[in-house]
C-alpha cells in the first residue's frame, strides 16, 4: 500500500466516480481503477459498490475512509512540522560546561522565538561533550579550550581569561602553587590548564580535589580549601565582594574561548539552523555575570588582575 493509493481512495470516495476522481488528480481513468484494484488486494476486501451512476464507498470502504482520514492528517501535519522554517519544532539536545556566561541569554532568546522547540541540557566536562557530539548522543554541544576536529564544525561564542582564584587572605604568589587545585574531572579544559601551568612551574605532584558543580568549587575556594582557573566572568561578584582574591597565570594557560560544535556530516535541520542563528545574533552582546546577591549588579565592571 502506497500513500498516493489512499489519497486515489479518498478521491474516488468523496466523488462517487473513477472519472471524476481522475479529473480531480489529473490521472487517467485506467490508473486510476488500477490503483483502488490494487489497495482492495492488498486488503483483501472489496471497497466500493460499483454500478451504472459511478462507484459507492461500502461499508469496508467507510472503515478506510476513517483510518485514510487520520493517516493523510498526521502526514500533513508531519510535512508542515519539518517544512515551516520560520516556526521549528521538535526536539533539541544540547550539552554544554557550566562556564558560559552567554547561556543563559542564548536560551531565553531561543526559547522565546522558537516556543515549539523542546530543549534538553546536558552538563558535562569538554571532553565528554566532545565525545557525546562524535557518537550522536547530542545535537551541539558548548565546550572550552577545543582545537580542531575533522568531523567537529565550531562557532565562536566568547573569548575569556583565565585567572587563578584563592581565598581573601593575602599570601605570596609562589605559596599559592602548593595548595590543592579544586577542579573537575578529568576531561575539563580548565582542569588541563591549571595542571599544565603548575608542572611547567614545577609543581609535580599537586594535590587534586574534583567536584562536580561550579558552585561548590567557588565556595570551596573561599573557604580556603584550595585555589581553581576559573574564566573572568565568573568571579566578577566575588572579586568586587572581596570574596576572593584573583591572580594572573601566563597567556600561554590564560586565553580560552568559548565554542559551540556540532557533527560536522550531519544534516543540519531548521531548528539547528535558528538555534546558531540565534547564537550568531548574540554574539556581540555583552554576558551579564553571575551574580552574588549581595553585590549590586550595577557595580560589576571589568576588573585587572
Amino acid at each position: 500500500m502506497e500513500i498516493k493509493d489512499l489519497i486515489i481512495f479518498q478521491s474516488v470516495a468523496r466523488n462517487g466516480s473513477i472519472s471524476k476522481a481522475a479529473d480531480e488528480l489529473n490521472y487517467v481513468q485506467s490508473h486510476i481503477t488500477a490503483r483502488i484494484k490494487s489497495l482492495e488486494l492488498s486488503l483483501k476486501t472489496q471497497l466500493f459498490d460499483r454500478h451504472s451512476r459511478g462507484t459507492t464507498v461500502n461499508s469496508e470502504g467507510k472503515r478506510l475512509l476513517v483510518h485514510s482520514e487520520k493517516i493523510l492528517f498526521a502526514i500533513e501535519e508531519m510535512n508542515k512540522e519539518f517544512q515551516e522554517s520560520s516556526n521549528p519544532s521538535g526536539t533539541l539536545e544540547i550539552g554544554t560546561v557550566e562556564t558560559v556566561p552567554k547561556l543563559p541569554m542564548i536560551l531565553s532568546s531561543f526559547h522565546k522565538n522558537y516556543p515549539n522547540v523542546e530543549l534538553t541540557l546536558k552538563t558535562g566536562v569538554t571532553n565528554d561533550l566532545i565525545h557525546d557530539i562524535l557518537n550522536h548522543k547530542l545535537d551541539g554541544a558548548f565546550v572550552t579550550g577545543f582545537g580542531k576536529h575533522p568531523d567537529i564544525e565550531q562557532i565562536e561564542v566568547f573569548k575569556d581569561k583565565l585567572v587563578l582564584i584563592a581565598d581573601n587572605k593575602k599570601v605570596s604568589y609562589d605559596s599559592l602553587k602548593n595548595r590543592p587545585m579544586l577542579v573537575f574531572s578529568r576531561g575539563c579544559s580548565y582542569r588541563a590548564r591549571l595542571e599544565s601551568w603548575l608542572h611547567d612551574s614545577g609543581i609535580m605532584n599537586a594535590k587534586v580535589m574534583e567536584f562536580g558543580t561550579l558552585e561548590t568549587i567557588l565556595e570551596s575556594v573561599i573557604a580556603g580549601l584550595g585555589i581553581s582557573l576559573v574564566p573572568k566572568s565568573t568571579v566578577r561578584y566575588l572579586k568586587l565582594a572581596g570574596d576572593v582574591l584573583c591572580y594572573p597565570v601566563p597567556k600561554k594557560y590564560s586565553e580560552i574561548s568559548t565554542v559551540f560544535i556540532r557533527q560536522a556530516d550531519t544534516y543540519l535541520t531548521n531548528t539547528m539552523q535558528k538555534f546558531i542563528d540565534t547564537i550568531h545574533t548574540l554574539e556581540n552582546e555583552t554576558p551579564r555575570p553571575f551574580v552574588n546577591p549581595n553585590v549590586d549588579a550595577s557595580a560589576i565592571k571589568e576588573y585587572s588582575v
